[in-house]
């Protein structure tokens, strides 16, 4: 993020000044004027600090240019109402996860920017939060066990997080908010999740997959 690393390089810069300009009241025994220039020094690091966690954050999320396929998964029955998921993302090593109940459900975070932040060639950015599995019975899901997996490794400073909280402290922020879809579990079941710029869509890959949306949404109806 070009704003982030500006505004962080910046107060880094100006840290560096307010520390010399410290050293030097310091060594003319200008105790007052060496306290005030080492508030500055600290304050300017504080920010650049910030900068650089929030740079960090921005990072971690990926770019939605076009809809794009943000992972697969297969499901393997492995007990009533327990499926064991292959996760498999671009780049990663598959993970293994048990779920409990009939849907699987994952969840995203988008982040949307409004000019001048998009003039600058900033994309929509999301980032895969969680994957859980869900009861069709309301009763069960209140009073069952539940499964829920983070899908991130959270940073002490989040981008969305900041958008939500301190919303002066992006400008270019349009929109923060959180997406999900959920599909029926089966045996041998493969789903493919896309990312369109403003939603997760999930859609079956082979033939239990198929057959496995097909009861459901007649369930549903």
């Amino acid at each position: 993020m070009e704003i982030l690393a500006i505004a962080g390089g910046g107060f880094l810069l100006l840290s560096v000044f307010f520390l010399g300009r410290s050293m030097k009241h310091l060594r003319r025994r200008r105790v007052v004027r060496a306290g005030g220039a080492g508030i500055s020094c600290l304050g300017s690091l504080a920010v650049t600090a910030i900068a650089g966690l929030l740079l960090y954050s921005y990072i971690s999320y990926d770019r939605l240019t076009a809809e794009q396929t943000v992972s697969r998964i297969e499901f393997r029955r492995i007990g009533d109402q327990q499926f064991e998921a292959r996760l498999m993302r671009a780049g990663e090593l598959d993970q293994l996860y048990t779920l409990r109940g009939d849907e699987w459900q994952m969840d995203a975070r988008i982040v949307s920017w409004t000019p001048p932040a998009t003039i600058l060639g900033l994309d929509p950015m999301y980032r895969l939060e969680r994957l859980s599995g869900r009861y069709a019975d309301i009763r069960q899901e209140h009073e069952d066990q539940r499964t829920v997996y983070s899908l991130t490794d959270e940073t002490t400073v989040d981008v969305w997080d900041v958008a939500r909280r301190f919303p002066v402290l992006l400008p270019g922020v349009d929109a923060y908010y959180g997406t999900a879809t959920y599909l029926p579990m089966e045996d041998g079941a493969r789903f493919e999740i896309n990312m369109s710029r403003d939603a997760l869509v999930a859609r079956p890959l082979n033939r239990a997959a198929r057959e496995a949306v097909g009861r459901w949404e007649t369930i549903q109806e």
